[in-house]
């Protein structure tokens, strides 16, 4: 028979013999049955592992969530998720920080739905839940006044407060956020003074966003203004109600009428025209109908039901923030919820610290801060970002690993921006027509003229230029920005701040160009200027010498008498003169008069002591710098 051949159905088969099954087939050793024995166990270890689900199908992530936290919120062990990074290339310990789209894919992976939440609102999620009706009782109104620029809104907050915030102003406009605290009836009314200037859109938008209530200042002799229509768009978009407050009608020219008309153009209707939007004519000046303001104030208050938990952790928004050199850090915090107590540690965007002392709106030091409560804070480790979250916490140990996985998040963007242009490279490539990119270093008084410069100075950019803002800090002008603009070819704006001396030595060694400024619109004017090539201004600063505060004399009929030592330079009496207290312009003016000993003199040279009055100024403090300069006036040139 053929061995292919199919066998008849009584054909048997006959079984081997053992002899010829030992020869078929050669036994396993020992060491090949216990390999296949471990294959085995790998096997279906492998296909257990693939089944495993997550114990918690829904979870909660933020970011800086590593991966012994991730397992603990899956409700599985920490080497699976171990051994799945593995499987996708990745390799890292439990302690490891994930991406929170990693984290995303991971959850999926074991079968569970991740949702993302910021480490503030995680940490307060289980208070909030466990909060009650009877926890909660009434709080103070946080309260805007919005309005354009030189309506009188720092003079109307000046006067329901008794104070004069406005002649301290540069230029004679707001350009930071301040908070005040006012009582009216044993109730009390928090006040956010909000610059009405066109180019802190930004900085109202903030104000907004904490507000309950928006005071809309109109002057009754100018009328409804475009940042006018701007604060209307942000009460609207923050869905708050909006109390107008017509003012200056004290003036010959005041027309109330016109003013509701324009209003009522815009949807706001006075309620004595049918309408639903209050509307109050004051006079700062005059102090007519504060009290009429106030009291609708706190009637719109009582309609909106204001309430807080005073025992639950505390919980704010920075309004604002600055570098104080005998201070450290300092922040303008309004607590939201909760009571802040000085030992509190709390996490602040990507700043953590300890309240060390708190300052209320009058400079008085407290121990607690209550809901709508607005202090100044001490004790952080670093100027927090505007408007970020101040949040108590009680787990200092995952707060502080928040704060380092955003820091470290912060310097990998710093570090991805290369470098570009300087700002005479760029002015030649704008002659040759080709768009380039301009870098600019920012440094300010306060946080909040920083993030607004930095905005307005990014909108500048057209097609043919892009203005890159590679920095924003808080303080004096130091060595690390001029390497910095030294790396990346870029210019430095300084704001109401002024260089350290190392710091202007190495930039004249550098000829990295310093611009100082105090008043917005001018900065933003001389950069347009550069943009399309004029890089000198119109009018340019000549430095003329470097005077030191000594001594401080007061002199009936006279005033304040600086007792000076000319380090460097001169001093004329045409000079004009800036008044420097810790590296910030306190003040600019002109001399009044300039003396050795008992003569009048025409000019000091350098190494010579003189005294030195400012025209109309007296807080002069002993350890002052003043820096005498004059301006000279240059014909713009596309040259240049």
């Amino acid at each position: 028979m053929h061995p292919t051949s199919p066998l008849r159905p009584e054909t048997s088969v006959v079984a081997p013999t053992e002899a010829g099954r030992r020869h078929a087939t050669k036994p396993k050793s020992a060491a090949e049955r216990k390999r296949e024995e471990q294959e085995g166990k790998l096997l279906q270890r492998h296909r257990r592992e693939e089944q495993v689900v997550a114990a918690n199908r829904e979870i909660t992530i933020s970011e800086g969530i590593t991966v012994k936290e991730l397992a603990e919120k899956l409700g599985i062990k920490s080497n699976l998720v171990v051994k799945r990074l593995v499987d996708k290339k990745i390799f890292a310990t439990i302690n490891q920080h994930l991406d929170l789209k990693l984290a995303e894919d991971l959850c999926a992976d074991f079968g569970a739905v991740a949702s993302r939440m910021s480490y503030e609102e995680e940490a307060s999620w289980d208070v909030e839940l466990a909060e009650t009706t009877e926890d909660q009782v009434t709080r103070a109104p946080v309260v805007t006044i919005m309005g354009h620029v030189d309506h009188g809104k720092t003079s109307l907050l000046d006067a329901i407060r008794s104070a004069n915030v406005a002649r301290g102003e540069a230029g004679g406009i707001t350009q930071h956020i301040g908070a005040y605290q006012v009582t009216k009836n044993g109730q009390k009314i928090v006040f956010i003074d909000t610059p009405g200037h066109e180019a802190f859109t930004r900085m109202r938008a903030r104000g907004a966003k904490v507000t309950d209530i928006v005071v809309l200042v109109v002057s009754a002799d100018d009328g409804v203004m475009p940042q006018t229509l701007e604060a209307i768009d942000h009460a609207r978009a923050a869905k708050v109600p909006i109390i107008v407050a017509i003012n200056k009608i004290d003036k010959p020219d005041a027309d109330i009428d016109r003013i509701k008309r324009q209003l009522a153009d815009r949807g706001l209707v006075a309620e004595d025209w049918a309408g639903d939007t209050v509307m109050v004519p004051v006079s700062a000046k005059a102090g007519t109908n504060l009290d009429l303001l106030l009291e609708m104030i706190l009637l719109s208050a009582e309609i909106l039901n204001l309430r807080a938990n005073p025992a639950r952790p505390a919980i704010g928004n920075v309004l604002e923030a600055e570098l104080d050199k005998g201070r450290g850090p300092v922040a303008t915090v309004l607590v939201r919820n909760g009571t802040l107590k000085v030992g509190d540690y709390f996490i602040c965007g990507s700043v953590f610290g300890k309240v060390r002392a708190m300052y209320n709106d009058r400079g008085s030091q407290i121990r607690e801060a209550e809901p709508s409560t607005p202090v100044e804070v001490l004790g952080m480790d670093s100027v927090p970002d505007i408007g970020d979250q101040f949040q108590v916490t009680t787990d200092t140990a995952k707060a502080r690993q928040i704060v380092e996985y955003r820091e470290q998040a912060a310097r990998d963007v710093q570090m991805a921006k290369g470098s570009r242009v300087g700002l005479d490279v760029f002015a030649q490539a704008l002659k040759d027509g080709e768009g380039k990119d301009l870098n600019v270093i920012i440094k300010a008084d306060v946080g909040g003229s920083a993030e607004v410069l930095a905005d307005t100075l990014e909108k500048l950019s057209t097609e043919k230029v892009r203005v890159i803002v590679l920095r924003t800090g808080v303080g004096a002008i130091t060595e690390s920005d001029v390497l910095l603009a030294t790396a990346s070819q870029a210019i430095i704006i300084g704001f109401n701040v002024r260089p350290e001396k190392k710091a202007n030595e190495l930039a004249d060694r550098e000829n990295i160009e310093i611009r100082l400024h105090s008043i917005i619109y001018e900065l933003v004017d001389e950069m347009k200027r550069a943009m399309i090539g004029l890089l000198e201004p119109v009018f340019k600063e000549i430095f003329q010498g470097r005077i030191e505060v000594k001594e401080v004399f007061r002199i009936s009929k006279v005033g304040t008498v600086a007792g000076c030592y000319v380090a460097e330079g001169q001093v004329t009496r045409q000079s004009q003169v800036r008044l420097l207290r810790d590296n910030v312009v306190v003040h600019t003016g002109k001399v009044d008069a300039l003396k050795r000993f008992k003569n009048d003199a025409s000019e000091v040279k350098s190494g010579l002591e003189c005294g030195i009055s400012i025209v109309n100024y007296n807080d002069i403090r002993q350890g002052d710098i003043i820096e005498a300069f004059i301006m000279e006036r240059l014909a713009p040139s596309l040259t240049q």
